[in-house]
């Protein structure tokens, strides 16, 4: 234990090639418990406050180890950071000869079959997406690793990827003609002869359930796993357990038919007329389940007759096209392919028209134009603690956000990890002297009528002292649009607001522009990371218990009321604990930061619960007189000798 504590010292390796290294307590004792678990082959669960250097605090244990350890993260862009940044610095730290790998899920691969279809398909795409396939037709023939994200020019969401990456569903396997060449097939290679694979969430869980061909054997090789971002693991892990069908896939299903159609069975003229039967099925089951986007319980549309009588269309269009495509199948592996998937998603459907199980939530969502229909576990902890169980290796879970107070009892519940050995570490940031939490007075409740209007006042006091510098979160997208309209005309500063662009792009414009408002919702509460005076302001517009009309949480919600428990203080507390966490770290990203929180909820000072959140937070002063906030903001710079005489204890 000393070892790997003098590593992360003053003097050690780390401290040698990171400029700027300090050393810290929080992160030597993150890898001393890592090393632990390592040797031991336990489970350990660590919540590491923002600052504390987690990634460092394990990598270190990690390539010191000698054994093989798979790396898995929240995102592609943070498997990018951990594999092109951290890694390499703990590598050249170590001098350690350590083979490392970063493996993507398949749709972040360019497919050659599906490229050269898409080519021969060209004459259907116009204007900017032909432009677009053109410029992947003239990648491809320079990039030797196939990730998609090294063509900067295309957008994550362009309509153009699904074209020319494969899915589970249309890969073509060892029938492949380009199977040696695939870029796939080679990143697997090359995981499977690594020291240390760095992989996603959704991809450990694809391996878990489906059991890729060519990737089957990764997981059960490991001798560890280090689970970062953990907390994001419960709702990955329901997906995975889970059964959905889209519109999306059906629709790609119809294209394919297509073009596999012209390049193998040109004279079959039944086929892409069965195609284009079942896309007006399903263009069918979306006006039948209404115009508005909404999530809502199967229950509520298994009485409609028109929809029923759709869905039965719909699966008599995918019963017709599998036994065609059977017909078809031995002109070509292409056509081969699609019989599968139509098979497949033939008894999906089937499956999701049956009453769900005590087990299962049957729910539905559409949007604009799609919808899903899904089958989700009510409690996926059984089936991952039997995953956990056939794996004989060490697992360490790790997130800024696991704990509620001081316990790990609600993360732990979700995935069955109740014998987990559990430590907390709070950030080592001076949050008593950067921070300070406002909670401003005479707000009303929520669910009151002008309650938007009273954040967005809350909010021009706030940034008239922040001079902007600001983001404001909601809990809901008709709370920001709201927000949005109240500021347009009256905010004095750049006003940024989610869904004008690509997240991204809201953030470069964010940081170039210095002293930016950005609205957002759910997707700005995590993963964005702003350092410096840029974001000197977090305004959070109230506490994000889960929508009450959210079929999921209804479920769950009526699964343990039957069981006798306390579905309010045992899961949409700390559900809500562990989401206000995320929004709040967005504030304090570096040592030198110093910033203002701003809770406009009533109910953290007015209701029991809300000491739990309140002891769930970094201390810092906190005030409900808005002069202190501009006190706080007139000492930047100069810095503050004592934090502010507050109007409510700390």
């Amino acid at each position: 234990m000393s070892e790997i504590t003098d590593l992360l010292g003053e003097s050690g390796p780390l401290a040698k090639v990171l400029p700027g290294f300090a050393p810290r307590e929080e992160q030597q004792r993150m890898a001393e418990a890592t090393v632990a678990s390592i040797e031991a082959q336990q489970k350990l669960i660590v919540e590491a406050g923002t600052g504390t250097g987690k990634t460092f605090a394990y990598l270190m244990p990690v390539l010191r180890s000698g054994r093989r350890v798979i790396i898995s993260t929240g995102t592609r862009h943070l498997q990018d950071q951990l594999y092109g940044k951290d890694l390499p610095i703990v590598r050249d730290a170590l001098h350690a000869p350590v083979n490392t790998a970063l493996l993507k899920g398949r749709t972040n691969y360019l497919c050659l079959h599906r490229l050269a279809t898409a080519a021969e398909d060209g004459g259907r795409l116009q204007g900017r997406q032909l432009h677009e396939l053109e410029e992947v037709r003239a990648w491809s023939g320079r990039t030797r690793q196939g990730d998609i994200a090294e063509l900067g020019l295309l957008s994550e969401d362009s309509p153009v990827w699904p074209r020319v990456t494969s899915t589970t569903e249309n890969c073509l396997g060892l029938e492949c003609e380009h199977y040696q060449e695939c870029y796939v097939v080679k990143a697997r290679r090359h995981a499977m002869e690594a020291d240390v694979v760095v992989i996603n969430h959704h991809l450990l869980f694809a391996d878990m359930v489906l059991k890729e061909e060519g990737f089957g054997e990764l997981l059960p090789g490991a001798d560890a796993f280090v689970i970062d971002e953990a907390h994001q693991l419960p709702e990955v892990a329901s997906v995975f357990f889970g059964t959905t069908l889209s519109s999306h896939q059906l629709r790609d299903l119809a294209r394919d038919i297509r073009l596999e159609h012209l390049r193998e069975a040109g004279d079959m003229q039944d086929l892409p007329d069965a195609a284009g039967q079942l896309e007006g099925q399903v263009h069918r089951v979306r006006l039948a389940l209404g115009q508005r986007d909404r999530r809502a319980a199967w229950s509520e549309v298994s009485a409609n007759s028109e929809l029923q009588a759709v869905l039965q269309d719909l699966q008599q269009s995918l019963q017709q096209l599998s036994d065609w495509l059977a017909m078809a199948a031995e002109r070509g592996k292409g056509l081969e392919s699609c019989r599968q998937r139509a098979v497949l998603l033939r008894d999906r459907l089937a499956l999701l028209q049956q009453h769900a199980s005590g087990e299962y939530i049957h729910w539905f969502e559409t949007f604009r134009t799609s919808f899903r229909l899904n089958l989700t576990p009510l409690n996926v902890a059984p089936v991952f603690r039997e995953c956990l169980e056939t794996l004989s290796s060490a697992w360490i879970f790790t997130s800024a956000t696991l704990a509620v107070g001081d316990s790990f009892s609600h993360f732990a519940a979700q995935l069955g990890l109740e014998d987990a050995d559990t430590l907390k570490l709070d950030s080592p940031f001076d949050y008593q002297r950067n921070a300070l939490l406002y909670l401003p007075e005479n707000m009303p409740q929520p669910n009151q009528p002008g309650y938007v209007e009273a954040v967005v006042a809350c909010a021009r006091a706030v940034l008239e002292a922040s001079g902007g510098r600001a983001f404001i979160l909601f809990t809901s997208h008709s709370a920001l649009r709201t927000a949005a309209k109240l500021l347009a005309d009256e905010c004095d500063y750049p006003l940024l607001v989610q869904g004008d662009a690509p997240r991204s792009e809201l953030l470069e414009q964010f940081r170039a522009a210095g002293n930016a408002v950005l609205l957002g919702t759910s997707s700005f509460w995590e993963g964005v990371d702003v350092r410096g005076e840029t974001l000197s302001c977090v305004i959070i517009d109230k506490l994000p218990f889960g929508s009450p009309g959210d079929p999921v949480l209804q479920a769950r919600i009526e699964a343990l009321r039957e069981q006798g428990a306390n579905p309010f203080m045992q899961y949409q507390l700390p559900r809500a604990v562990i989401t206000l966490k995320q929004g709040i770290g967005r504030l304090i990203r570096d040592q030198a930061d110093r910033g203002v929180l701003v809770l406009c909820d009533p109910r953290l000072l007015e209701k029991s619960y809300g000491r739990i959140f309140l002891r769930s937070l970094p201390a810092m002063p906190r005030t409900r007189d808005v002069d202190d906030v501009h006190e706080f903001f007139a000492g930047v710079g100069s810095g503050m000798t004592d934090p502010l005489a507050s109007s409510l204890p700390t």
